[in-house]
């Protein structure tokens, strides 16, 4: 009997969509053809130079050449404690931090920590491609509450509460939301909040995007407006979208002690300490001013009206206008099924292709967030980028018969 060579469990984990398609435009841009990509979730801007000194002068320093505690640089956390104070109102202390490689880690560490096999998990879709995997290996089981644009992709208290089952043990809770920048009111927040409270769920809460919130909407953290929920919430954060470090690797967990002496464990094997470089680039992010981020987030504004705009005028697509983060998530299902260049595509995945073999354009098909019939678009590009990104789509599409 042959065994296979790579195990079930890890057999079982799909490619990152959202990194897969990027890649796809990287290479194909390398080989000469002028593609513009809207599937990577990154800011365009480099990373502030304030930042970069600090990792230079870190890089120098013989200190951090060597181990350092796996659960992060005390420095680090006591700026993660202050920041997270100023910025949601949610007091926490140092040893209620652990500070990891990226936001990824803290969401597997999350799942990880709090899940034995066979526990559910109320997650809304759209969803981000890593939430699932992340649950799948931790054996927990996901459970969908699917949205759409007719409510602005929110999920409703009645959704979530028919989603429920006595083997639901946490809410994935995330607003702003990746893939659809749906942000929840602070109404909207705290009857959630109350409900996970009242049947005694865990809340996992994304809080990546809190400062990338537009117009009149306002970012609430559901640990701030919701204190019964105590002990059984865990907040995920990083650096990486406030001041543009997706490459620098800094995230963080925040939860009760026992959860996050538990995740250290976890991490002291797996990874050991984050790069002290990037913990100490970490700690000039968080120690600094946010006037980087208020530049970024008016440069997204721009944007984010500019592609919702564009998006409209495009005879099938619907899109609503997102209140955070910086995606689009449009509904192509007027499109799904018509006659475009000798093809027919008849899902979203295969118009997506379509589209990045005739206009030159990655975006990345609903099928990845769990909903097909949508594409999400990163608005996180340049101005000129993003206007002939979405001209080469609408000028395809206006073939569609």
């Amino acid at each position: 009997m042959t065994r296979p060579r790579i195990s079930a469990r890890i057999s079982a984990i799909s490619e990152s969509a959202t990194l897969a398609v990027d890649a796809k435009a990287k290479a194909m841009k390398a080989s000469g053809r002028p593609v513009i990509g809207f599937g990577a979730g990154e800011p365009d801007f480099p990373t502030p130079d304030y930042i970069v000194e600090a990792a230079v002068e870190a890089a120098r320093n013989p200190r951090f050449h060597k181990y350092t505690p796996a659960g992060g640089l005390p420095e680090l956390k006591e700026a993660i404690v202050a920041k997270t104070l100023r910025d949601s109102g949610y007091r926490i202390d140092a040893s209620q931090v652990l500070v990891t490689n990226g936001g990824k880690q803290a969401v597997y560490e999350a799942f990880a920590t709090i899940l034995d096999p066979g526990d559910e998990v109320i997650v809304v879709a759209p969803y981000w491609t890593t939430y699932p995997e992340a649950i799948k290996l931790a054996g927990g089981v996901q459970v969908d509450v699917v949205t759409d644009e007719t409510t602005g992709y929110l999920a409703s208290l009645e959704q979530l509460e028919a989603a429920r089952t006595e083997r639901t043990k946490a809410l994935l809770f995330v607003s702003p939301s990746n893939p659809t920048g749906a942000v929840h009111s602070r109404a909207e927040v705290e009857a959630i909040g109350r409900w996970a409270a009242e049947h005694g769920l865990w809340v996992v809460t994304d809080e990546i995007y809190e400062h990338l919130v537009y117009g009149d909407t306002e970012f609430t953290s559901i640990a701030t407006a919701v204190p019964e929920l105590g002990d059984r919430v865990i907040v995920l954060n990083g650096v990486a979208k406030t001041y543009a470090m997706t490459g620098w690797r800094v995230g963080w967990l925040i939860g009760a002690k026992d959860v996050v002496k538990a995740a250290t464990n976890l991490q002291s094997h797996a990874t050991s300490n984050v790069a002290n470089v990037s913990q100490a680039a970490a700690l000039a992010a968080l120690t600094g001013d946010l006037s980087a981020v208020a530049a970024m987030r008016v440069a997204f504004d721009r944007r984010r009206q500019t592609i919702v705009r564009m998006l409209n005028e495009i005879p099938g697509v619907i899109c609503p206008e997102p209140h955070g983060a910086f995606y689009v998530y449009p509904s192509v299902k007027g499109v799904i099924g018509k006659e475009l260049r000798g093809r027919r595509p008849q899902t979203s995945s295969e118009l997506a292709e379509l589209i990045l073999e005739e206009a030159e354009v990655a975006v990345v098909p609903g099928e990845a967030f769990g909903t097909p019939g949508y594409f999400r678009l990163s608005y996180a590009l340049g101005d000129d980028d993003l206007a002939e990104g979405v001209s080469r789509i609408a000028k395809l599409l206006a073939e569609a018969r």
